[in-house]
């Protein structure tokens, strides 16, 4: 059963990294006279530690697999996805100064809601990462002193 539902956890991380590797590499270059150069550069630094956050996701589920996932190396995997996600926030919180006057010369509101949606989402992603680095870490603290005692 573990074996099917890490499978699946796979196939949906892989999922999730397909459409954004479709914009990174079909929308955005042409999107630069429009998004001008710094707001481009940082939706392909985001991006990059995007996929960043993937990777360590597949590592983490391989992990779960060999029967590691209360390990260090595991907590070591939750503390590079909390970082890259609130990286993610810093990245989108600093565009958003560059973003408001293409919003407004385009007359686009819904282009300021977008950088709002990924501070949120990143943030999330981020604190959720932390609450189990920290639950990880409580856990082997408790398992090697079990350990110990018997």
């Amino acid at each position: 059963m573990k074996r099917y539902s890490t499978l699946y956890l796979r196939i949906a991380v892989i999922l999730i990294g397909l459409p954004v590797l479709a914009i990174c590499v079909f929308w955005l270059p042409n999107a630069v006279d429009y998004l001008h150069v710094p707001v481009t550069l940082g939706v392909y630094a985001s991006a990059a530690l995007f996929f960043t956050i993937l990777y360590k996701a597949m590592k983490l589920l391989s992990y779960i697999e060999k029967n590691k996932a209360f390990s260090e190396l595991s907590v070591n995997v939750l503390k590079h996805i909390k970082l890259c996600a609130f990286a993610i926030s810093v990245i989108y919180v600093a565009l958003i100064p560059l973003i408001v006057p293409i919003a407004d010369a385009d007359d686009a509101p819904g282009l300021m809601g977008l950088p709002l949606i990924f501070i949120f989402a990143s943030s999330v992603v981020g604190v959720f990462a932390a609450v189990l680095q920290r639950l990880l870490q409580d856990a082997i603290a408790l398992k090697e002193e079990i350990d110990l005692t018997v």
